[in-house]
């Protein structure tokens, strides 16, 4: 198939785009940033282009010749002029017109767990709940997939790394808001295959799955596994509720906004599966003592870690 990969130079779309190639998918990859996408323009069938994929007509032009979109574009948070409303639901809505106008009919569509338009308590999850709306509005002429992770780990994630980073800087010591907040965290690689083993099942059409790893973690216990992986000192200070919505408005303050207070309201519920996506597509979902190791460990070794992907998917 030829395939247009939204967000395929970021975390998730490193992952995708290698495996679409090995299945043997030529895959049109956007950007603005041409050096961002460096690694994966050495592989064989992909074209990376640099572009706008917020200009309406430059989409309608990047999914001529295309059978299929996949949209993995999203942000944590506001910065450059990019919000929430912008990078999610208004791209979605421009998604669903150019693939309208160009008759693509196939689109796989990222989304997170607990985005909801109405009740949802951040702009992040009320503005992954509205895209999620336009993309259903379109099914007379959308054959549309939804995935719905918790959150995402795996080397080069933002998360076991920036908490690992976090750990180092402040000597072992870590303030921690919403500690108690309870994540099922999923393997960047078992998130990838879910795209693709749905790519082309007409039984997928029009579904939402949730993916979720195989244990629940409080973000405290995902803290102390990451520290106990890689070695590191680990004091948690568990913040009250109020200290943490103030060290949440602090910390957006800074560069790279390691919290934000809109964070800190997407973590006052659960992201945790109501539903099994994964085993619904056939996937064992890996554990992550099963991964971290490969990554934070006191032996770093990529290449068993890609050894071993390898023989999982085999």
């Amino acid at each position: 198939m030829n395939i247009c990969v939204l967000g395929g130079t970021g975390f998730v779309g490193t992952e995708l785009v290698t495996r679409l190639v090995r299945q043997g998918h030529w895959v049109r990859v956007p950007t603005r940033s041409p050096g961002r996408a460096q690694h994966l323009a050495v592989l064989s069938t992909v074209e990376v282009v640099t572009a706008n994929v917020h200009d309406p007509r430059t989409l309608g032009q990047l999914l001529g010749g295309m059978d299929a979109v996949i949209n993995l574009i999203g942000i944590l948070n506001p910065s450059g002029g990019a919000t929430f409303q912008s990078v999610h639901a208004d791209l979605a809505a421009k998604l669903v017109a150019a693939a309208h106008l160009t008759k693509v009919r196939r689109l796989l569509q990222m989304s997170a767990m607990g985005s909801d338009r109405e009740r949802g308590p951040s702009r992040y999850l009320r503005s992954k709940g509205e895209a999620e709306e336009h993309v259903r509005a379109a099914a007379a002429h959308l054959d549309f997939t939804i995935f719905r992770p918790s959150v995402i780990f795996g080397p080069r994630d933002s998360l076991t790394n920036r908490f690992a980073a976090l750990l180092r800087l402040g000597g072992g010591f870590l303030p921690l808001a919403r500690s108690q907040s309870r994540f099922a965290p999923v393997y960047v690689g078992d998130v990838a295959e879910a795209f693709v083993r749905t790519l082309d099942d007409r039984r997928s059409f029009g579904e939402t799955y949730e993916l979720c790893g195989p244990e629940i973690l409080t973000l405290e216990q995902l803290v102390r596994m990451t520290a106990a992986v890689a070695r590191l000192p680990c004091h948690i200070l568990r913040l009250p509720a109020a200290i943490g919505l103030l060290q949440a408005a602090l910390l957006g303050l800074l560069p790279g906004k390691p919290l934000s207070l809109d964070n800190f309201r997407s973590l006052s519920v659960d992201s945790v599966c109501t539903q099994d996506g994964l085993a619904r597509l056939g996937i064992l979902p890996r554990h992550m003592m099963a991964v971290l190791p490969f990554y934070l460990g006191p032996f770093i070794a990529p290449a068993e870690l890609d050894a071993d992907r390898r023989t999982h998917d085999q």
